[in-house]
């Protein structure tokens, strides 16, 4: 005869596995939360990156354009002139320095709207400064604003980028 002694049976008890349940399920929490604090700080990064190379564009057209440099100011509110002078035209031939600056600011404020979120609230202005003698540099500063949404306060937050350069005339 067999006698079962039940202190020496194997395998887990129900409170065992509950607890063991308990434990993965806190950390399958923490890696959510993780995961989304990653998606939110990974479209932040993406905006930034869109707004330095949409100033980094603007930077190079004037630099190609150092005619007509003082002509590529534009605040916040001047969205600069559409003259028909893009670059892969023959209309371009025809254009001055300065028609060429006013339309170049046109096409990038435009193309700065539909490249970051909230398109309402999307700014940018470029501040020409003349050079003081005896420097023979101008500084150039170009400044993006834009909102992103904030889910955590239900909000907007308010973003900006801005680089100033020094350009010299020839």
């Amino acid at each position: 005869m067999y006698r079962i002694n039940r202190h020496t049976q194997k395998g887990f008890s129900l409170i065992e596995a509950l607890v063991a349940f308990l434990i993965l399920s806190v950390g399958m929490l923490g890696i959510a939360s993780l995961q989304t604090a990653s998606l939110k700080s990974g479209h932040t990064a993406a905006m930034r990156t869109v707004a330095v190379m949409k100033a980094d564009e603007i930077l190079e057209s004037m630099r190609s354009n150092l005619a007509a440099l003082h002509d590529y100011t534009a605040g916040t509110a001047d969205m600069g002139t559409d003259n028909g002078c893009s670059q892969t035209t023959v209309a371009s031939a025809t254009c001055t320095p300065t028609q060429l600056a006013r339309d170049e600011i046109f096409r990038w404020k435009r193309s700065l709207i539909e490249a970051l979120p909230n398109n309402a609230s999307t700014t940018a202005s470029v501040v020409v400064t003349p050079p003081v003698a005896p420097s023979t540099m101008t500084t150039v500063v170009v400044t993006i604003n834009w909102s992103e949404r904030d889910v955590e306060n239900a909000g907007s937050t308010n973003m900006n980028y801005s680089v100033a350069v020094q350009m010299e005339r020839t």
